[in-house]
């Protein structure tokens, strides 16, 4: 439903679960289930049997429709790891759903990646020279043959091989028929943290997947850590090491509000972006609202900020973009209506100041204003919680090219009068770095300013690997 669907979107969410008792494979679903909004396009689970043998389970859909309770007693076992899947390189087809099976000189695994490498193409087609042999077309494939047949004489070793010689962002999580392991790449692009749960252990790739299957935060995995768990406890080394660069998108956008990022509650930055927002870009009106769901803090602490009351304006069906039931083309046409529905006695005659997470190709802001007008508002005044997106994301965000980006090659005036609001305001870099009450090294911010933590072409081709 592209249609309807302009936003950006994150690679995948991982976790992995050793249970001393067993039943990890049932952690780990409740585990996807919590990073669903991180990837809706498949889920899998793979476990590890008392005898040694790999369970794995995997198809296109939504976590819970991918498993029920029959599939996950079919998934025994003390270690599992688990993926759910939005296509940043790759169709998104079966052979490319996770976890993906590996085999070679080292041995076999099945392995879970968020993120994007930017050297994949070269790595597979040395592979390719060696006899590898691809069901898929990811690069998340290409990483877990990278590992198979690196040198080394441990997982651990092998591990380590590979990701001296991956570039760009992985946080993922392995299984072999012992041990469970979850690394991240040198810069730590993706958020990845652990967590004790019943004498075991969970991985994932957001806090809130620890707080929701009950597990207690320890810290998070440390950018190009190596992290193992196995029946003789935890262990882990450093692989690989460079300048930290999370990226600043999952305070934005990304992650889930109730996670927590160095330590602090996404929900509350948002707020504090928010309250930036108003510092920056005040302006008298009648209503604060915000662009469901993922503005809504900041929207909050806009509000709060400037002193105006905060209403909701719009009502928004999370159903839509999830389903595989394409519209017809009059619905097509309808465009947002399909996403959002007016409360229209809340808009009509007011002075709105609408609060966004972030413009993209700035289609769907351009609806959703015309959608506000329709309904009666006096003025728009579009605050945005993040600057100008100029850059495509290269580390893991499916993004549009340079050309689409509606703030690439213009002005924000230019821009106010193309989305047709009375008003626009975007916080800076220095506010966003305030409101999240961290120093600008230590993230990428590439999309803004172009300075790419990892060197990549100019235009990375998400269907690159296919064409080969």
């Amino acid at each position: 439903m592209a249609e309807v669907d302009q936003t950006i979107h994150d690679a995948c969410g991982v976790v992995a679960v050793f249970l001393p008792e067993g039943d990890a494979a049932r952690v780990a679903f409740f585990g996807i289930f919590s990073l669903q909004h991180r990837g809706q396009e498949s889920a899998g689970i793979t476990t590890v049997d008392s005898s040694g043998e790999f369970r794995n389970h995997k198809a296109l859909g939504l976590v819970s429709r991918v498993f029920d309770e029959d599939i996950l007693a079919g998934l025994p076992g003390r270690l599992a790891i688990g993926h759910n899947r939005y296509s940043t390189t790759g169709s998104s087809t079966v052979a490319n759903a996770q976890p993906i099976r590996a085999v070679g000189p080292g041995g076999e695994l099945y392995l879970a990646h968020n993120g994007n490498v930017v050297n994949a193409e070269s790595l597979r087609r040395e592979l390719l020279d060696m006899g590898v042999q691809f069901e898929g077309t990811t690069d998340s494939e290409v990483i877990a043959y990278l590992i198979t047949h690196a040198s080394g004489d441990t997982w651990d070793e092998r591990i380590a091989s590979a990701m001296r010689r991956l570039d760009g962002a992985y946080s993922m999580t392995i299984i072999t028929q012992d041990a469970v392991y979850a690394a991240r790449d040198p810069h730590g692009f993706r958020p990845l943290s652990y967590g004790r749960l019943n004498g075991g252990w969970i991985v994932a790739s957001e806090t809130c997947a620890l707080e929701n299957v009950g597990a207690k935060f320890e810290r998070e995995v440390e950018p190009g850590e190596i992290f193992r768990i196995d029946a003789g406890g935890v262990s882990s080394t450093i692989a690989r090491t460079a300048r930290r660069s999370l990226c600043v998108f999952e305070y934005i956008y990304f992650s889930r509000p109730d996670s927590h990022l160095s330590g602090e509650r996404v929900y509350l930055t948002r707020e504090a972006m928010g309250a930036q927002l108003a510092r920056q870009h005040p302006m008298e009106a009648d209503l604060v609202t915000a662009i469901p769901d993922s503005a809504i803090a900041a929207g909050i602490g806009y509000a709060r900020e400037a002193e105006i009351p905060f209403a909701e304006t719009m009502v928004k069906n999370r159903y839509v973009g999830r389903t595989f039931i394409q519209p017809d083309q009059r619905l097509r046409d309808e465009g947002v209506r399909l996403k959002f529905t007016p409360l229209t006695e809340v808009i009509k005659g007011k002075r709105l100041i609408v609060v966004d997470d972030s413009i993209v190709r700035g289609t769907t802001t351009e609806r959703v204003v015309n959608f506000l007008r329709s309904a009666g508002a006096k003025e728009i005044h579009l605050r945005v919680c993040a600057p100008p997106i100029k850059y495509p994301c290269h580390y893991g965000i499916d993004m549009p090219s340079r050309a689409e980006l509606i703030a690439s090659n213009r002005s924000i005036e230019e821009t106010q009068v193309i989305l047709g609001v009375d008003s626009l305001g975007y916080l800076d870099m220095p506010g966003l770095y305030s409101a999240i009450g961290q120093k600008m090294p230590g993230f990428c911010d590439a999309c803004f300013t172009g300075k790419y933590p990892v060197p990549v072409q100019l235009e990375l081709d998400k269907f690159a690997l296919e064409r080969m």
